[in-house]
């Protein structure tokens, strides 16, 4: 193996930020060309799963979080339910990314070490709509804290461990063509088992391992830590942050760069 190649696919992102921006805004605009709302849809799907949330465990199942209000806990489960419904579209398109960029295979202005990164980026307009609609709710529901600020760090977290990921998993779908059906199975399994509308604690021990085993989780609990319950993550689970989106970032870009020639005649 030889050094230079390690994170080869990662340095496109600083080498090509320019242009990955450009063909990403560019897209979004296409996205949302012709429709009524516009980008009104990317703030629509969140509000609709958040009332659908908010009526079946405050109404329905009548869930109380130690310490919060009713409005508190509804903007817990938002700050869990958009970062959640953000990976689900990176990976959902990342999968298929090499694939539904082909025609830029030989492509030397945008290489296709962009494309997986490009399925995150998009996704982005989720996160900003969602994070946008918390920061304006919080000094209404009185859970305003100096943690927010700790809030883009672990958004860049979130960015670089999905990035990774979809490196891998773009490339693998190109030989494994049922990832993507796999992909969204696994997606709503990691819903249910992540504490966007309850607390770990809230979880039996007989079921924590499905908490530990799941990367989503580990976010989600971050950012109802610092939007809402105003408190920091705590250290192992800060630590296990860091160390999981650098390891899938870093094993990501290197896979890609070492793989996609391998990969690639299966496209």
């Amino acid at each position: 193996m030889k050094a230079h190649s390690i994170g080869h696919s990662g340095r496109y992102l600083l080498s090509h930020r320019r242009i990955l921006w450009r063909v990403t805004r560019n897209e979004l605009v296409a996205r949302y060309a012709g429709s009524i709302l516009g980008v009104g849809w990317a703030l629509l799907t969140p509000l609709a799963m958040i009332a659908i949330y908010a009526i079946v465990y405050l109404v329905i199942f009548r869930v109380q979080v130690p310490g919060l209000t009713p409005g508190q806990y509804v903007l817990f489960i938002f700050a869990g339910l958009v970062p959640f419904l953000m990976t689900s579209e990176a990976l959902g398109s990342g999968v298929g990314s090499v694939i539904a960029n082909k025609a830029v295979l030989s492509n030397t202005v945008f290489p296709i070490d962009l494309a997986p990164p490009k399925a995150v980026l998009l996704s982005q307009l989720t996160m900003v709509v969602g994070m946008s609609v918390i920061l304006i709710a919080l000094p209404f529901v009185g859970t305003v804290s100096w943690t927010i600020l700790l809030l883009p760090v672990v958004w860049v977290l979130h960015v670089m461990a999905l990035t990774g990921i979809v490196w891998m998993l773009s490339l693998v779908g190109l030989v494994f063509r049922d990832l993507q059906n796999l992909v969204q199975l696994l997606l709503l399994m990691m819903m249910i088992a992540s504490p966007i509308a309850y607390t770990p604690s809230m979880v039996p021990r007989s079921l924590r391992a499905l908490l530990i085993l799941n990367p989503l989780a580990y976010f989600v609990t971050a950012y109802q830590h610092v939007l809402v319950l105003g408190s920091l993550p705590g250290l192992s689970l800060s630590l296990v942050l860091v160390v999981m989106s650098v390891g899938l970032f870093l094993l990501g870009g290197w896979f890609f760069a070492r793989a996609k020639r391998a990969l690639i005649d299966y496209v």
